[in-house]
């Protein structure tokens, strides 16, 4: 140890060796978590051996604690068998009512809930492919979503229905209700399950889905225009939840101190983040079919709710973007709420500021292991991981690259591969790595090249092989986890009439990380107020992309030497700005 009781650099090198050597006993053959080298797509990659080869598979491990509780959400609870059956029951009335079959894109666009996860479960179990629907997209946006995915059905909350009915004709598609509180001649959730058969185990293994069949389609914002579809296969999802459950497993032999489970309670994690994002349909949902875990979801995120039903249900492991965990300490009940139950307080979807991590070990309970993540929509979230000692002496990393199945390296303008301490792209290969971008393989060459992702993310490795992210190539914003493309805000922005051209950047926002801010050019004689341009883009853009402050000028925008808007320097002007001026009322 350190003078400060941090881990020296010593002390992480001997435990590093002795992980080292665990790893590789924990992945030798006979090991549960074997691996083996397989040719996919012309690439070799080392995959789990003896791992489920369909979601189907994962399901039906639920059923070694059939009677445990499985699904919570408010006043709902369901245990693992009845959430099977369920699932397949809805399985069969897809197929037969609906005429879904493998291949068939099947869209769900709602808030989370108990039905959220058993249309998911239930589209997987046949092969079609499940689109998670970002619930806080405009009419606009969803609409070209289930364009551009072919979805011949969608499952909806309320909300969303709503959204569509304008447009559910002219999209010729089917749509399946849940939990109206309306009169609808339309088929709501639960009332298609009475009466039905579930499938058989026969049916399932007659549908014959494999590891490469595609699962799939997620949509992410980018760096240029609307979200791209990312698309996975049954084996990259089951290979990212496996490379979670390794890493756990391995980190428990050599420090007993991380082990999640609380031996007095069932163990359970908090849903706390929207399903259609990597962190909530696998890293909580999926995950928890291999951990045969509680998921209590939240209807949606609120800090005083949340520190609840830790108190309520045990939660072991507190797993969101680092706002919530910002947010939960800084709640008035955080001091009297029992959160004895905690043995991990992970996060992912964002970087951690490292102050955010100095209060975690001040106010949570010492056996509440704090934790980092990185990944990407396009790696099924996997990518490097750090937790408790490790953490606490390397703050500003994002951890070592996730084995066994995964490698990271750096690499320059020139596909050189960099050594420690040098600054390139950073790049991840593996099982998990998506198969590219649905409908779009150009934008799919661009990032994947010999079986490397190229992430668009600029890092380093430091001397102990500890990936320290430094910046986005990719022209993107990350607020509280969610990704907003840049381009996408400003070409909604240039829309508006008074508009002559724009430059949207992030910049930093304590509880959020970050928020979209920006620099708008107007037209010569034109005035506009920042609450008018907001307003304007409300049926445009999601609310979450819209900036939450501009600033208005009639002169050019600033340029780099190739003609480029500088938008580093007018990030920077923002920034100095805001500590002296009011930005609505600038124009």
């Amino acid at each position: 140890m350190s003078d400060d009781g941090k881990l020296s650099d010593a002390a992480i090198l001997q435990d590093l060796k002795a992980l080292g050597e665990i790893a590789l006993a924990h992945k030798a053959p006979g090991s549960p978590l074997a691996t083996h080298s397989e040719t996919i797509n012309g690439q070799q990659y080392d995959v789990f051996s003896n791992v489920p080869q369909n979601l189907g598979e994962l399901y039906d491990l639920s059923l070694e604690q059939a009677d445990e509780t499985f699904l919570v959400c408010q006043q709902e609870r369901y245990t693992f068998k009845q959430t099977h059956d369920m699932a397949r029951r809805l399985a069969r009335v897809l197929q037969d009512d609906y005429g879904i079959k493998k291949g068939d894109r099947v869209s769900v666009c709602a808030r989370n809930s108990p039905e959220w996860c058993i249309a998911y479960m239930a589209t997987t179990l046949l092969g079609a492919i499940v689109v998670p629907m970002n619930s806080w997209w405009t009419v606009a946006e969803l609409e070209y979503g289930l364009k551009d995915s072919g979805s011949k059905l969608i499952f909806v909350d309320e909300a969303r229905f709503q959204q569509l009915s304008t447009y559910k004709q002219a999209l010729d598609i089917a749509i399946l209700l849940i939990k109206p509180q309306i009169d609808t001649d339309l088929p709501e959730f639960y009332s298609l399950l009475e009466g039905v058969e579930p499938l058989s185990n026969a049916e399932v293994t007659a549908l014959n889905i494999m590891p490469e069949d595609n699962a799939s389609i997620m949509y992410t914002s980018g760096s240029t225009g609307m979200a791209k579809g990312v698309l996975s296969t049954h084996r990259n999802i089951i290979n990212a939840l496996y490379t979670w459950k390794f890493l756990k497993e391995i980190g428990e032999i050599l420090r007993p101190e991380l082990v999640e489970e609380n031996p007095e309670h069932q163990p359970a994690i908090l849903a706390n983040v929207p399903l259609f994002h990597v962190t909530g349909s696998h890293a909580q949902f999926l995950a928890s079919f291999a951990y045969l875990r509680k998921f209590v979801m939240m209807y949606k995120w609120d800090a005083e709710q949340a520190l609840e039903l830790i108190e309520q249900e045990r939660i072991s492991i507190f797993h969101g973007v680092p706002t919530m965990t910002w947010e939960i300490m800084h709640s008035p009940k955080f001091g009297s709420t029992d959160i004895s139950s905690l043995r991990g307080v992970q996060s992912g979807g964002a970087p951690r500021p490292p102050e955010h991590l100095a209060l975690m070990l001040q106010k949570f309970p010492e056996v509440a292991i704090p934790g980092l993540g990185y990944g990407l929509t396009e790696t099924n979230a996997i990518g490097a991981i750090i937790s408790g000692n490790f953490y606490e002496a390397r703050p500003n990393s994002t951890g070592r690259p996730t084995v066994p199945v995964t490698s990271v390296q750096i690499v320059d303008e020139q596909n050189n591969i960099l050594e420690a301490g040098e600054v390139g792209e950073i790049c991840i290969k593996g099982p998990t790595i998506m198969q590219g971008y649905w409908n779009q393989p150009e934008a799919t060459a661009e990032v994947i090249k010999d079986g490397w992702f190229y992430t668009g993310d600029i890092g380093k490795f430091d001397n102990l092989g500890f990936l320290i992210i430094l910046d986005r190539a990719k022209d993107i914003v990350i607020r509280g986890g969610e990704n907003i493309g840049c381009a996408e805000v400003e070409y909604a922005i240039s829309e508006h009439p008074a508009v002559s051209e724009v430059s949207v950047y992030g910049i930093p926002d304590e509880r959020l990380g970050e928020v979209p801010c920006a620099t708008v050019m107007l037209k010569k004689d034109q005035s506009v107020q920042s609450t008018d341009l907001q307003e304007f883009l409300k049926t445009k853009i999601a609310a979450f992309k819209i900036p939450t402050r501009l600033f208005f000028q009639h002169e050019q925008l600033p340029r780099i030497a190739a003609g480029k808007i500088a938008k580093k320097q007018l990030r920077q002007q923002a920034i100095e700005q805001l500590q002296t001026v009011d930005p609505q009322t600038s124009e």
